[in-house]
């Protein structure tokens, strides 16, 4: 991977710092932005390789398509975009408030459509590139309190599909990576359990070996790969019996404690 050009949005902590270490450690250029100033620096400064700081805001799509001009005039040509910036906030649906979905779309699903308008069109120009699309095993089945995050990673997922086999025939690989519970600063704020936890530098490994290979789809730890594959089968009446069997004992626990 020497000698290749990345971009990572949500780049100055958790996955997309993790990533940004990697690919410099591989010899990669590596652009990073996010809205944090001062943990971008950090990242850039305390990197092995190259890795420069571009602050910017994925709900802002003309800042995103000068931040994308910005890199290639001093970087190059973009070969790798990992679209990874990304909120997370769990609902109460019985204190109804739609503004958190509203974020979670302006954030993720319309910040990845902002992404793809500011790099998208040189790519198909060159016929070539990689599009990397950080999405999350949420998006295969609708959970409890996950009603603002799970719906845009579901569209994160349909969108990137629907991405990859359109843009196959035109010289652009479309990979997408759907990670279970990671050790980040947006995680260790939950307060539910997170079965089989991958630490970040694990998760950025993982990631940069999918990217090396070309794998369509990475999901990772193995029990997600398989688990939630299988949950996507599950007959829609027998999921939300116990889906909301399970919702109800956990906020019995939670009013008991």
């Amino acid at each position: 991977m020497s000698g290749r050009v990345a971009w990572i949005t949500g780049g100055s902590s958790g996955i997309g710092a993790a990533v940004a270490r990697e690919l410099a450690r591989r010899g990669v250029a590596v652009a990073v932005s996010a809205r944090d100033v001062d943990e971008l620096d950090d990242l850039a400064d305390g990197a092995t390789g190259t890795v420069v700081a571009y602050p910017a805001d994925v709900r802002d799509r003309e800042q995103m398509s000068s931040v994308a001009a910005a890199i290639e005039e001093r970087l190059g040509p973009l070969d790798i975009v990992m679209m990874n910036a990304g909120v997370w906030q769990q609902m109460e649906v019985a204190e109804w408030d739609s503004t958190a979905i509203r974020e979670h779309v302006d954030t993720n699903l319309l910040g990845m459509v902002n992404t793809l308008d500011a790099v998208l069109p040189n790519m198909l120009a060159r016929r070539s590139g990689r599009l990397v699309g950080v999405a999350s095993v949420a998006g295969y089945r609708g959970f409890t309190g996950a009603e603002a995050y799970g719906s845009t990673k579901a569209a994160e997922i349909n969108l990137l599909e629907s991405l990859r086999i359109d843009l196959d025939r035109l010289g652009v690989t479309v990979q997408i990576v759907n990670p279970g519970f990671v050790d980040t600063p947006m995680t260790r704020r939950n307060d539910f359990p997170m079965p089989f936890m991958t630490d970040t530098d694990t998760a950025a490994r993982r990631i940069v070996d999918a990217i090396r290979k070309g794998k369509a789809e990475t999901v990772f730890p193995f029990p997600y790969l398989v688990g939630m594959k299988l949950l996507r089968l599950a007959p829609v009446r027998p999921y939300t019996a116990v889906s909301g069997w399970l919702a109800k004992r956990a906020h019995r626990a939670e009013a008991s404690a």
